[in-house]
């Protein structure tokens, strides 16, 4: 059974990081735009990737490096995708040299990750110039894994960083994470950036199953407005410090690894729905009684994901006709006939729709249940015993005036 802690990136033994304003970020000098996470030992490695077909030059990196065999380090940088640009390689590699250099291994053992605009060239000499001073800054603490975490936010209004601790094998390991994701997110991975790491003892095939298994379970699971980005990197660092057996089958361990694992990387997804670009609503849908887990998570994703749904939220207007459309459209064959749905928040909960059929209710209760920034719809079919619950938010006119401009 695990239990969240303090600590990010910083909560398993052995990590170090840092955040630091180098200047990709030209125009506001106080936000950080340079992170660094570095275990002092080799670690194994695991990740996953947009799946965009267009991806930015770091992703082809990282990709090779992992290739390569372990991992000391990740690089990220916000304020620039280093994407479709020029000398995108180039540069990628340029960030894993520079940190290579300052703590003391391969480029090779160095993972890089970017987020920001895309198309523009990547001032690399910035960060180049910066990586000596955002090294010296490494330490094991809450606050650098903060500083990490703020560098690689973008057009989030919040940070995003959590950890758990489990019992494994006699020994206590930890998992922490920081992400960062608020536009540009949909299933198949979101538009994020996620870095994880772990004091677990596990091996490389063990690590990759357990990331892709929570993956699909907490970001895969969660939309913004229905862009994927060229970016999207999840990986995780595990260095064995905790000195538990090493994982290397599907037991007991690896079950309580996992639970873990996804403990912590639902609080980031769920984190990242909720500072959609200016959603003032966290949605989340419930879809039970499908007939697989499947048929469950296409329609709740189609309801998350519906335009005409989200603005209905943001208006606080308990349409839920939107929502059965949203469900008719998803590609799954049910019994309209059969479906219920209801809203709820911590202002209570009111059935608008039972059998397909609207329900007279009350307007006034249902209005103030939607005002809550945290707003449940629940769908009820009966089609089988399967269930699955997605995460999405409003749109607002924040989100038009937000990327109306983002370039600029």
């Amino acid at each position: 059974m695990s239990q969240t802690i303090s600590g990010g990136v910083c909560a398993a033994l052995g990590f170090r990081a840092a955040g630091l304003h180098v200047g990709v970020k030209t125009h506001n000098t106080n936000k950080k735009d340079v992170a660094l996470i570095v275990s002092d030992v080799p670690c194994t490695a695991a990740a996953m990737f947009t799946k965009n077909v267009v991806k930015a030059a770091p992703i082809h990196v990282t990709k090779d490096h992992l290739a390569k065999g372990r991992v000391r380090a990740i690089i990220a940088n916000s304020g620039n995708a280093n994407a479709c640009a020029p000398q995108g390689e180039e540069n990628a590699e340029k960030m894993c040299a520079a940190a290579a250099r300052a703590i003391g291994c391969a480029s090779e053992d160095v993972l890089v990750a970017s987020t920001g605009v895309i198309g523009q060239t990547l001032n690399v000499k910035v960060i180049e110039d910066g990586v000596p001073e955002l090294a010296g800054l490494l330490a094991h603490s809450d606050e650098a894994s903060d500083a990490a975490a703020h560098a690689i936010m973008t057009t989030d209004t919040v940070k995003k960083e959590f950890a758990a601790e489990v019992f494994i094998g006699g020994h206590t390991v930890h998992i922490g994470g920081i992400a960062k994701g608020s536009g540009m997110i949909h299933p198949n991975m979101g538009t994020m950036l996620c870095f994880l790491t772990t004091d677990c003892a596990i091996s490389q095939e063990m690590l990759q199953e357990a990331l892709q298994e929570v993956v699909r379970l907490t970001f895969n699971r969660i939309s913004v407005d229905g862009d994927t980005s060229t970016n999207d990197t999840c990986c995780i660092l595990a260095n064995g410090m905790a000195g538990n057996p090493e994982i290397t089958e599907m037991n007991d361990r690896y079950v309580d690894f996992v639970m873990a694992l996804h403990e912590v990387c639902y609080l980031l997804a769920r984190s990242m729905a909720k500072d959609g670009e200016g959603a003032k609503h966290l949605i989340t849908c419930t879809v039970r009684g499908a007939a697989t887990e499947e048929q469950a998570e296409t329609i709740s994703k189609s309801v998350i994901s519906s335009t005409l749904t989200k603005a209905a939220i943001f208006g606080c207007d308990a349409n839920w006709g939107r929502v059965l459309c949203a469900m008719g459209y998803s590609g799954e064959k049910f019994d309209p006939e059969k479906v219920d749905v209801s809203f709820a928040s911590d202002a209570g909960e009111i059935l608008v729709c039972r059998q397909g059929r609207g329900l007279s209710f009350d307007e006034d209760l249902a209005k103030q249940i939607l005002t809550e920034d945290e707003v449940d719809i629940d769908i009820t079919m009966a089609e089988g015993s399967e269930s699955c619950t997605c995460w999405g938010c409003d749109i607002t006119y924040d989100y038009i005036k937000i990327n109306g401009d983002y370039r600029t």
